[in-house]
């Protein structure tokens, strides 16, 4: 899969960061929640990133 960086918080690859794949859909790079009480399928993950990435994102015509 291909991915194209949308928009990220820093230029080191290791932080928050929003990708468009080759099939049409989004990528999220973010913090992984172990904490949580939901009941996620063993093939998901949850992550967690700041509000301002997805804001930044709409607000450049990103996405």
């Amino acid at each position: 899969m291909k991915l194209t960086q949308l928009v990220g918080s820093c230029d080191e690859g290791e932080c928050p960061t929003l990708y468009l794949t080759d099939r049409g859909t989004l990528a999220v790079q973010g913090e992984y929640l172990t904490e949580h009480d939901l009941q996620l399928p063993a093939h998901e993950k949850l992550v967690e990133v700041p509000v301002e990435l997805i804001r930044k994102a709409i607000r450049d015509n990103l996405i």
